[in-house]
């Protein structure tokens, strides 16, 4: 925090954009294996060459003169004469540094996003991780809790990739809780509502995405909590619905299996996103859960 209000204070951009945008390019980082990890506190990423210039001959430049000179965009963001790309003060200054080419309130901010990404998921991405932060702080990031209140009666085991034969045969991506009907479905994590709805498959279903780029699934529900929206910031152990058996047909469509929250997780890598198994997960958080109501 100290270092993104030091860069905010030169700067002009708020310090939860900066907290966005180094959110993001973590996440990225950790789930994509081409790419490298965090080098420090920063995990915004330049390559050498992008950094000190595409014909710089001293790979290694440190000196903003000559990075400038050969059209690399390293800058000094500490006043220690040098633009050191290990450095996390160098690496965020230069980053906002660029922002404030486009200008630093909220729109041009998203324009000079998707200049950078290209992308206009990515920027949605950095620009709901800076209002989470916003809001709540730093301290929420790996905040969970288990998505059923742990004194209703549920049951659940590891479920992901059993076949499925409905619409098609494909794989199951998620894990299966069973509860009784209007049981509370609880948001996992801190994160914002990106979908609300039906489906054929998943019913009554709710996707939100958290501040690890996880996007978490929650589905067969028998209905929302009053006044949830796309768009809404919700916190770890909100209620966010009821455990149902919608799905598998038409809008309306209920009964064709008994009442299970299926909860699934899939991650995006800022190019693509997949399913993994959230059953460790689920397990963990249930574990954590009953541990801090001791």
């Amino acid at each position: 925090m100290a270092l993104y209000r030091k860069v905010e204070a030169v700067t002009q951009i708020p310090w939860y954009y900066l907290a966005g945008i180094d959110q993001f390019e973590r996440s990225v980082r950790r789930a994509r294996r081409d790419l490298p990890k965090e080098n420090g506190l920063i995990s915004i990423y330049y390559s050498p060459r992008q950094w000190v210039g595409p014909l710089n001959p001293n790979i290694n430049d440190t000196n903003p003169k000559s990075i400038h000179f050969f059209g690399g965009i390293g800058l000094d963001g500490n006043g220690d004469g040098k633009a050191d790309r290990n450095d996390d003060e160098d690496v965020l200054y230069t980053f906002a540094h660029y922002i404030t080419t486009y200008g630093t309130d909220k729109r041009y901010i998203k324009i000079a996003l998707w200049e950078y990404y290209q992308r206009d998921k990515s920027v949605g991405i950095i620009m709901n991780n800076a209002r989470l932060f916003e809001k709540y702080g730093l301290d929420i990031i790996d905040k969970h809790a288990f998505p059923i209140p742990l004194r209703w009666n549920y049951s659940y085991r590891s479920t992901w990739g059993d076949r499925r034969g409905w619409g098609g045969l494909r794989i199951h991506e998620g894990t299966d809780i069973f509860a009784g009907y209007g049981t509370p479905v609880r948001s996992t994590s801190y994160g914002v509502v990106e979908l609300k709805g039906w489906n054929k498959y998943g019913g009554w279903r709710i996707g939100i995405r958290d501040l690890n780029n996880n996007y978490h699934y929650y589905a067969h529900l028998s209905g929302f909590e009053k006044n949830l929206r796309p768009g809404q910031l919700v916190e770890a152990g909100q209620v966010i619905g009821y455990v149902g058996s919608s799905g598998y047909g038409p809008p309306g469509t209920s009964g064709k299996f008994p009442p299970h929250l299926h909860y699934g997780i899939y991650k995006d890598n800022g190019i693509t996103e997949w399913s993994f198994d959230p059953y460790p997960s689920l397990r963990n958080w249930e574990r954590q859960e009953r541990q801090r109501k001791k």
